[in-house]
C-alpha cells in the first residue's frame, strides 16, 4: 500500500486547495488590519516603588528603623532579585526588583504578596512613620505626552485647562490611563510673625483653632416633618484667601481680624516637589497610556481628534504641544518595515526569477504572501502586536520562508525536465524532499528556541523572534507541500522530453559548464579532503580568536531623536538651585537649528514615554531636560556641541550628563561598579580608590558617585531642665519648629474638585534667616512666649543626605559613561584587571560588584544558555528521526558552529559590535547550517541506495543539491540587506549574512570532504555499484561523463 502523499492529494483536489488559498488570503488581510501596533513588545517592568515617610528623622535613623525591618520582610520573597533602598531625612524609598524569570501573572501575584507583607509590618515601624505607599505601575509606558503653556497664564489656570484635556482624553477608546504631569498644588499661606504674636499676646494655637473651626464640615442635623427629612446646612466655609483673612481671632478679650495680624496669600506648594517647564515656560503635562494589545496608530488618530476639539475650547494664548508621539514613531517603524519588506521581497523574487525562470519565480513568489497571511492569522490569535521585534522577525523569516518553496519548485522543474508530467513531478517533490525539508525547517526553528524560552527581561523583550520565525517556517513547509504543488501544476511549463528519455535528460541537466566546473571542484575537495578539513578547522579557530577583537555590547543605542541633559547638583541642594542650573543648561539650546523643542523636569524624571527609559525617582537636586531634535543625525550634532560646551565650563555648579535612549531593558550608566560594606566612611574610601582607577581608563568618561556629599544641618541642643521649667518637652519644641519653618496645615479650602491646603508658617524674615533662628518664639505652658535661645543652644554640623543600600548592604556605586564609538563591555573588561589588586585587599565584609551593561548582558546570556540543553535535545531528536544513525547525527551536528567563521569575519569587516541581538543570530545560524547539511546527507544516502558508489554519490548529490542550497542561502542573505540599515537589527543581519555566506561554501566543499573522512570513503570506491549491473569503469571526457550520468540517471530514475 502506498504511503499518503500530501502533494499528490493537493493536485488531485484543486478546488479544495484554491478555496484554502483564497480563505487564507482573506483571513490574513483581515488579521493584519486587526493586529495591534506598538513601538516595543509588551513585557513586564519588574519594579515596584515603595515609600515610607517618617517626618523629622535623620537618614541614619530612617535606614535603621524603617528601611531595615521592611527590607528583611522583602527578602522573604522568593521572587525577589534585589531591593535597592535610599534613606534620606524623613523618608525611605524602596525599589523592589523581581527576578527576570518572573513575568505576567506571577509578577502581579508577587506585587500582592509584597503589599500584604509590608502592610502587615506597619506595627514594626516607629511611631510617626507614615506608609508604606505602593506604586506597582512604575512600568507604565505613555504613548503620548502633551504640554500646556501660555504667556502670562498661571500654573493654576494651566492645571485647569490640563484637566479639561485629561477629561477629554479619558473618553478616547483604548486610552487606559491619563495623568497630569507637573501640576504644582496650590496653597493658602497664613504667615505669622511670632514676635508680633508675642507682643499682642495671641497664642498661635488660637489662630489654628479659629481657622479650622471656621471651615470645618460638621453636620447641623436634620428636621423631621410628617412627609420629609430636611437636612440643615450652615454656611461659612471658605470661598478664597479673602475669607481666610476675614476669620475672627479672639485673644485677651479682644477680637482681631486674621488679615490684620498675619499675611494671608494664595500661592503654590513651597518648596515645590516637582516642576515642569516647556521651552523655558511653566508647563503642565498630560500623559496617556495605551490599553494592552490596542492599535497605537488608531489611538493616535483618536487622540489628535480629541486634542483638536479641546483646542477650540481653551483661550487663545494657551498652547498644547505634543512632546512624545509614539503613534508617529510606530507609523515610521511600520513604514520602515514595509519598505524593508518590499526591498527584501524584490530581492527574493529577483533571486527566484533569475535562477529559476519567470514561471518558477512566480510560483515561489506566490508562496510568500500565502505564508505571511497565515502567519498574521496565527499572530492575531496569539495576541501579538506588530512591533519592533515582530516586524524584524518577519523580515528575517522572509529570507527563510521561501527555502522550502524553492526546494519544492526546483525539484518539480528537474523532474519536468526529465520528462515527468507536472502532476507526477509535483507528487515526486513530496516523496524526495518533504521530510528532509521538514527536518531542516524544524531544526532551523529550533535555532531560535533559546530566545523564545529564556527566562530573562531581555528574553521576554525579544522572545517573539522565536515564535514569529518558527511560525513562518512551519507554515512555509505546509505551503511548500500543499499550495506550491498546486500552483506549480498550474503555472510551470509541461515536459518536453519524450517518454523513455529521462535518463538522458538528467545527464543534460547536470552537464552544463557550470555543473562540470562545480563537479571538478567538489572532486578536488574530496581528493584533498584532509587539507579542506584542516583549513576549515583553522578558519574556525581563527574566528574564535577573532571574536576577541569584536566589540561587545548589550543592546544598541536607539535611533530615536530625543536627547537628554541630566543636571545633578550636590545632595541637599534646593529645588530652586536645581531649577536655576537647569535654566542655564536650557540656555545652551537657544537658537540651535537642530532643536525642535525641549521640556525640563525638575525634582524627578520624565514620564516613561519609551519602554527602556527608567524614570528617576524624586530628588530635588536632579533635573532632566528632554530635547526633541530633527533626527538621529541632528541629535548627534547637538550632542557634540553640548558636550563641548559642558567641557568648556557651562553650568559649573552642576554635574551635567548628555545621554541618549537605548534599546532593551533599562541599564542606566553603562559602566558601573558597586562598592558594598557596613561602614559608610570605609565604603567612601574604597569607592574613591575605584574612581581613581577608572580615571586611568581613557574610554571611561567622567567617573562619579551616585551619592557621596554630606549636607549641612542645624542641631538644637535642648536644655532639658530649663525646658521642663517652662513646661516644654522635645516633641512640643520640634512641632513648633516644624510649624514655624516648614508650615503646618491647619485647614483645607474646598474649591470645586480641588482641596487647597491652608498652611500656617512664620514670615520669611523669621524662618529663612539661619542667623536669627534662635530668636524664634515658642509658647510655654503658661501661655507666655519665650525665644528658643531660652531653652536650647544651636550647633551647626553635617549629616548624610541620602544612604543607598542594596539587599541591606550599604552601597556606593561608581559609574561612568563611555567614549564615542566604544562599547561599555570593552571599557568594563579593560577596568576589571586593574581592580583585581584592590578587590584582593578589601577588608572582610566589603566587596566590589560589577554592574551596568555587563551585568545585564550576563544575566541575559545566562538565561539564554540555560535553554541550550533543550535546544540541543530538540535538534538531536529531530535529526535522529531523519537520519536514523548516530554516526550521521554527529556528522550533521558537527557542522553547527561553523557559521561563526563568517559571522565573526562580517562583524570585523563592517566594524559591527556583537551584542544580545547578534548572539541570537549566531545561535540561529546553527539550525540554518544543519538544515542544508541534513538535506545533502539525505540526498547522498538516496543516491547510494539508487546504486551509486559512495564516492560518486557524494559528488553527484552535492552537484544536484547545489542549486537549491545556493538559492535558499542567497535568498536569506540578500533578504537581510535591508536590515543592515537598522540600528537594532543590523548586528544580527551582518552576523547571519556572513555566517550563511561562508556556511554555504562549506556545505558544498567542506561537507563532502567531512562525509568522506567520517565514513571512510576513498577514491577506490568510485564507480557505480549495483547488484544487477557491473560496476562502471572510470570514464573521462564529456561523452564519457554523459554516458556515466545517464547510467546514474537510470538508477535515480527508477526511484521515481
Amino acid at each position: 500500500m502506498e504511503s499518503f502523499n500530501l502533494s499528490a492529494w493537493a493536485v488531485r483536489h484543486p478546488a479544495v486547495i484554491l478555496f484554502l488559498i483564497i480563505a487564507s488570503t482573506i483571513a490574513g488581510l483581515w488579521s493584519y488590519a486587526q493586529l495591534g501596533r506598538a513601538e516595543d513588545p509588551n513585557f513586564t517592568i519588574k519594579t515596584m516603588v515603595v515609600q515610607v515617610a517618617w517626618p523629622g528623622a535623620v537618614a541614619e535613623d530612617v535606614q535603621k528603623l524603617v528601611a531595615e525591618p521592611l527590607e528583611k520582610r522583602l527578602q522573604e520573597m522568593t521572587e525577589l532579585d534585589y531591593v535597592k533602598t535610599y534613606s534620606r531625612p524623613g523618608a525611605a524609598v524602596f525599589q523592589v526588583q523581581l527576578k527576570d524569570s518572573v513575568h505576567g501573572r506571577a509578577a502581579s501575584d508577587a506585587w500582592y504578596q509584597i503589599r500584604k507583607k509590608l502592610t502587615d509590618s506597619k506595627g514594626e515601624l516607629p511611631e510617626g512613620a507614615i506608609g508604606p505607599f505602593f506604586n506597582d505601575e512604575y512600568g507604565d509606558v505613555f504613548a503620548a505626552v502633551y504640554m500646556l503653556t501660555g504667556d502670562g497664564v498661571s500654573r493654576a489656570d494651566l492645571k485647569r485647562y490640563a484637566q479639561t484635556l485629561q477629561s477629554a482624553l479619558q473618553r478616547v477608546k483604548d486610552a487606559s490611563k491619563v495623568v497630569l504631569v507637573g501640576d504644582v498644588p496650590e496653597r493658602i499661606f497664613v504667615e505669622l510673625s511670632y514676635k508680633k504674636l508675642a507682643t499682642l499676646g495671641i497664642p498661635a494655637q488660637a489662630i489654628f483653632d479659629a481657622v479650622r473651626d471656621q471651615n470645618a464640615v460638621v453636620s447641623a442635623g436634620t428636621v423631621q416633618t410628617s412627609a420629609d427629612e430636611v437636612e440643615v446646612r450652615v454656611s461659612g466655609a471658605f470661598k478664597g484667601a479673602d475669607a481666610v483673612a476675614a476669620v475672627p481671632i479672639e485673644a485677651g478679650g479682644k477680637i482681631f481680624r486674621l488679615g490684620d495680624i498675619a499675611s494671608v496669600k494664595r500661592g503654590y506648594e513651597d518648596p515645590a516637589q516637582f516642576l515642569v517647564t516647556h521651552k523655558g515656560k511653566p508647563a503642565v503635562g498630560v500623559a496617556v497610556a495605551m490599553a494592552d494589545n490596542a492599535n497605537v496608530l488608531d489611538l493616535g488618530k483618536r487622540l489628535n481628534a480629541a486634542v483638536d476639539e479641546v483646542r477650540q475650547t481653551i483661550p487663545l494664548g494657551v498652547e498644547i504641544e505634543q512632546i512624545a508621539d509614539q503613534p508617529r514613531v510606530v507609523e515610521e517603524s511600520v513604514g520602515e518595515f514595509l519598505r524593508s519588506f518590499a526591498e527584501a521581497l524584490v530581492i527574493v523574487l529577483a533571486v527566484s526569477f533569475i535562477s529559476l525562470g519567470m514561471r518558477a519565480g512566480v510560483v515561489v513568489a506566490l508562496a510568500v504572501p500565502l505564508v505571511l497571511a497565515i502567519v498574521f492569522v496565527a499572530m492575531s490569535a496569539a495576541g501579538m502586536n506588530l512591533d519592533r521585534i515582530t516586524l524584524g522577525a518577519l523580515i528575517i523569516a522572509l529570507g527563510l520562508l521561501v527555502d522550502d518553496a524553492i526546494i519544492a519548485v526546483e525539484m518539480m522543474m528537474v523532474k519536468i525536465e526529465q520528462g515527468y508530467d507536472r502532476m507526477k513531478a509535483a507528487s515526486f517533490a513530496w516523496e524526495s524532499t518533504a521530510f528532509p525539508m521538514l527536518t531542516g525547517t524544524l531544526v532551523t526553528a529550533s535555532g531560535f528556541l533559546p530566545v523564545g524560552f529564556a527566562k530573562s527581561t531581555a528574553g521576554e523583550y525579544a522572545g517573539n523572534i522565536f515564535w514569529v520565525v518558527a511560525l513562518a517556517l512551519v507554515i512555509s513547509w505546509f505551503v511548500a507541500v500543499l499550495f506550491t504543488p498546486y500552483i506549480g501544476v498550474r503555472l510551470l511549463p509541461g515536459a518536453h522530453a519524450e517518454k523513455g528519455q529521462p535518463a538522458a535528460k538528467l545527464a543534460d541537466t547536470y552537464d552544463t559548464r557550470v555543473y562540470r566546473t562545480l563537479r571538478r571542484l567538489v572532486s578536488w575537495a574530496l581528493h584533498w579532503r584532509w587539507l579542506v578539513i584542516a583549513a576549515t578547522i583553522l578558519a574556525f579557530a581563527g574566528s574564535m580568536a577573532g571574536m576577541g577583537f569584536v566589540q561587545q555590547q548589550f543592546f544598541p543605542t536607539s535611533s530615536r531623536p530625543e536627547l537628554f541633559i541630566e543636571t545633578r547638583l550636590p545632595e541637599g541642594s534646593s529645588i530652586e538651585a536645581t531649577s536655576a542650573a537647569a535654566k542655564e543648561a536650557e540656555a545652551l539650546l537657544a537658537g540651535d537649528h537642530d532643536v525642535v523643542t525641549y521640556t525640563t523636569y525638575i525634582g524627578q524624571g520624565s514620564p516613561r514615554f519609551f519602554l527602556a527609559l527608567n524614570p528617576v525617582l524624586p530628588n530635588p537636586s536632579f533635573a532632566l531636560t528632554v530635547i526633541m531634535t530633527k533626527g538621529a543625525e541632528a541629535r548627534e550634532r547637538l550632542k557634540v556641541r553640548l558636550e563641548s560646551a559642558i567641557a568648556g565650563g557651562a553650568v559649573p555648579q552642576a554635574r551635567v550628563r548628555i545621554d541618549r535612549l537605548n534599546f532593551g531593558p533599562p541599564v542606566g550608566f553603562p559602566v558601573q561598579f558597586r562598592v558594598m560594606g557596613p561602614d559608610a566612611a570605609k565604603v567612601r574610601e574604597i569607592a574613591g580608590e575605584v574612581r581613581n582607577i577608572m580615571r586611568t581608563e581613557p574610554n571611561a568618561i567622567d567617573p562619579q558617585f551616585d551619592w557621596n556629599e554630606q549636607v549641612k544641618n542645624v542641631q538644637f541642643v535642648v536644655d532639658q531642665d530649663r525646658a521642663r521649667a517652662f513646661g516644654l518637652n522635645t516633641a512640643q519644641i520640634s512641632q513648633t519648629l516644624a510649624t514655624l519653618l516648614s508650615g503646618a496645615t491647619v485647614s483645607e479650602y474646598r474649591e470645586g474638585t480641588e482641596l487647597v491646603k491652608v498652611v500656617a508658617r512664620a514670615t520669611p524674615d523669621e524662618r529663612l534667616n539661619l542667623g536669627s533662628i534662635s530668636d524664634l518664639m515658642i509658647l510655654t505652658r503658661g501661655g507666655k512666649s519665650v525665644p528658643l535661645a531660652q531653652v536650647e543652644s544651636v550647633k551647626y554640623g553635617f549629616e548624610e543626605p541620602i544612604l543607598w543600600r542594596r539587599n541591606r548592604d550599604l552601597t556606593l556605586t561608581v559609574r561612568a559613561d563611555v567614549a564615542p564609538g566604544v562599547q561599555p563591555p570593552t571599557v568594563t573588561s579593560a577596568l576589571l584587571p586593574k581592580l583585581e589588586s584592590l578587590k584582593s585587599a578589601l577588608p572582610s565584609g566589603y566587596r566590589i560588584e560589577t554592574g551596568g551593561a555587563v551585568e545585564e548582558s550576563e544575566k541575559a546570556n545566562v538565561a539564554l544558555f540555560s535553554v541550550f540543553p533543550a535546544m540541543f535535545a530538540a535538534m538531536l531528536a529531530i535529526l535522529m528521526f531523519q537520519v536514523q544513525s548516530f554516526s550521521k547525527l554527529f556528522l550533521v551536528f558537527s557542522t553547527a558552529p561553523l557559521g561563526l567563521i563568517g559571522a565573526v569575519a562580517a562583524l570585523l569587516v563592517f566594524n559591527v559590535p556583537f551584542g544580545f541581538v547578534a548572539l541570537l543570530g549566531v545561535i540561529a545560524l546553527a539550525g540554518m547550517i544543519m538544515r542544508n547539511t541534513v538535506i545533502l546527507v539525505d540526498q547522498i544516502d538516496h543516491d547510494r541506495d539508487a546504486g551509486l558508489s559512495p564516492w560518486d554519490a557524494i559528488i553527484e548529490s552535492t552537484v544536484r543539491r547545489s542549486r537549491p542550497v545556493i538559492l535558499t542561502s542567497l535568498a536569506a542573505i540578500l533578504a537581510m540587506i535591508p536590515l543592515t540599515r537598522s540600528v537594532f537589527w543590523g548586528p544580527m543581519a551582518y552576523s547571519m549574512m556572513g555566517g550563511l555566506m561562508v556556511a554555504t561554501v562549506l556545505t558544498i566543499f567542506f561537507l563532502p570532504a567531512l562525509y568522506a573522512v567520517w565514513f571512510g570513503v576513498g577514491k577506490e570506491d568510485k564507480g557505480v555499484v549495483n547488484a544487477v549491473e557491473r560496476p562502471l569503469r572510470p570514464l573521462d571526457g564529456t561523452a564519457d561523463r554523459r554516458r556515466r550520468s545517464a547510467s546514474v540517471g537510470m538508477r535515480l530514475q527508477s526511484r521515481g
